[in-house]
């Protein structure tokens, strides 16, 4: 939280619900319950200030004991352990032979936490400027009843169900409505307003849709670390079929295999997680920073024997 600014003083703080919504993104990206286990014992050893060069990092623990709970859940669901080596039964879906029912999964939870976005940025809005502020401001009321008709729309097409398509789409262009008045509220009026309004009405339209579709990251890099899993365990038995004496060679195999993959798909997940929190919700939350508070605090006393030696 702090590396995107501080909250306002009247703004709600979403530290501690952004970093829970960053690990369940981090886990779906990251789903393996094997290489979850990695994550909970490099915890555990920072926990435990082992290796002491690490131990500036020791506070990090808990939220690398959460990222490797969240990927051992997300990897038991998949049926993940160091791949689909079929050590675990899939709970709910093999990443790789059903890649449209977990791209779809992943714009849907994105979806849900852009609307807890959309209500935690109304509440700031109206907290920041009052009642009039926070019912027409894009990232206000009228951008929350724009998003969540157009999502009620969205479900009732995909749904086939007819009268929540035409119930969301009304609502949608009443809450587009009190946006652009909002939007031509804060221009000098004339036909410079008014074209100022189209263009901004315009990019909210395009935002939300590719914000919400953004979210598709999510199955796309779930499905890249599956892959890559994969590809090393398919390496891994190919050797081992050979015979005992390719043995060495798979056990060599998997661990570099393993090493490589975990690095890298750690690295992707942590920053797209990341990203989507910074781009995708934090600009819902946030119009104006305040400043950490320090409160003053009167200097110790010298020690009496410095004193003496001066």
């Amino acid at each position: 939280m702090t590396t995107y600014g501080t909250p306002s003083y009247a703004d709600l703080d979403p530290s501690w619900p952004a970093g829970l919504a960053y690990l369940a993104m981090f886990g779906i990206m990251f789903g393996d319950v094997g290489h979850g286990v990695l994550l909970l014992l490099g915890a555990l050893a920072l926990r435990s200030g082992r290796p002491r060069r690490l131990a500036p990092l020791h506070r990090l623990w808990p939220f690398l004991a959460g990222a490797g709970l969240a990927a051992m859940t997300a990897g038991a669901a998949y049926g993940e352990f160091f791949g689909p080596t079929g050590v675990l039964p899939v709970l709910w879906l093999a990443p790789l032979e059903s890649p449209a029912r977990l791209l779809a999964a992943a714009v849907v939870f994105g979806a849900g936490l852009l609307v807890l976005a959309h209500v935690a940025g109304a509440v700031n809005r109206v907290r920041e400027g009052g009642w009039a502020t926070g019912l027409y401001a894009p990232s206000g009321v009228a951008g929350l009843l724009f998003y969540l008709g157009l999502a009620s729309a969205a479900a009732g097409l995909v749904l086939h169900v007819t009268p929540v398509a035409s119930a969301g789409a009304a609502l949608a262009c009443a809450g587009l409505a009190l946006v652009a008045l909002g939007l031509f509220r804060n221009t000098a009026g004339g036909g410079a307003g008014l074209a100022e309004t189209g263009v901004r009405l315009f990019d909210v339209v395009i935002r939300t849709g590719t914000n919400t579709l953004s979210f598709a990251r999510l199955a796309a890099f779930g499905l890249t670390h599956a892959a890559l899993a994969d590809l090393v365990w398919r390496g891994t038995t190919g050797l081992a079929a050979h015979g005992p004496a390719w043995w060495a060679g798979a056990v060599l195999l998997f661990a570099v295999g393993t090493a490589l993959s975990f690095g890298l798909e750690a690295l992707v997940a942590g920053v797209q997680a990341l990203r989507l929190e910074f781009y995708e919700i934090f600009s819902r939350l946030f119009e104006t920073e305040g400043r950490p508070f320090r409160p003053w605090h009167v200097p110790p006393a010298e020690p009496a024997d410095t004193l003496l030696r001066r």
